[in-house]
């Protein structure tokens, strides 16, 4: 198998994952960086991420000029793929989402932060960006490169930003690492609030997110999620 033809199949396992994890429903998506071109990236058009195949992926400059969409819709949110893409060259994979468990955090003056070691990869500092505050009264869609490189700019160069009264947006090397923490920041999000109404959360620590962060991404931890995810999400490892 090519790397091209890896790059397609795994970006729609991708989509399946994050859509049977209920990560997302009928929004968001996942893209890839082309595999033979940098300055590309790879994204299925405009359809449900429990829906997309091989067939949908269309391959897209960063500025988000599509080179192969024929008559097809693309997402009208692709300046946040092509925008983090351009600004970080270690990121290989982005993931938008709108999970109803972590928009609270978004609107809110609480920050989220790991409490326990399977939710370490989502990071220690997870900033909050707030397109009102350049852009002022919107739909909150990301729809031009200059919203995006806002975004990008606000993520810097970390895994993870929330994005206010709005969703995140989670960005990584390889598609399983990437899909985890997509994954675990919703899970955090649930177990953060449910330890806010009993007391205090006693979070990771620094050091602890960054042991815990090496063990979850390790082969021996990340291989043995993915193939959870891949056989719920009716997908070949």
């Amino acid at each position: 198998m090519s790397e091209l033809s890896a790059a397609l199949d795994a970006l729609v396992t991708a989509n399946r994952i994050v859509a049977n994890e209920d990560v997302c429903d009928s929004y968001g998506h996942v893209s890839i960086r082309h595999p033979d071109n940098p300055d590309r990236y790879l994204l299925s058009y405009s359809r449900a991420p429990s829906l997309v195949e091989v067939a949908d992926i269309v391959t897209f400059e960063l500025d988000g000029t599509p080179v192969d969409l024929g008559d097809r819709t693309p997402y009208s949110e692709r300046a946040i793929h092509g925008a983090i893409y351009e600004a970080r060259p270690d990121v290989n994979v982005v993931i938008h989402n709108h999970s109803y468990e972590v928009i609270p955090f978004a609107v809110t003056d609480v920050k989220m932060r790991p409490v326990t070691h399977t939710c370490a990869p989502i990071g220690a500092d997870i900033p909050v960006w707030d397109m009102r505050e350049k852009f002022g009264e919107t739909n909150h869609l990301v729809v031009t490169m200059e919203q995006g490189r806002d975004l990008a700019a606000t993520l810097g160069d970390r895994s993870i930003s929330l994005m206010k009264r709005h969703g995140c947006v989670v960005a990584g090397r390889s598609v399983q690492e990437t899909v985890m923490k997509a994954i675990y920041l919703q899970v955090n999000a649930k177990l953060q609030l449910q330890a806010m109404q009993i007391g205090t959360p006693d979070y990771l620590t620094d050091t602890e997110i960054a042991a815990c962060t090496d063990m979850q991404q390790s082969p021996i931890s990340l291989d043995r999620a993915w193939e959870a995810w891949c056989r719920r999400a009716e997908r070949a490892k």
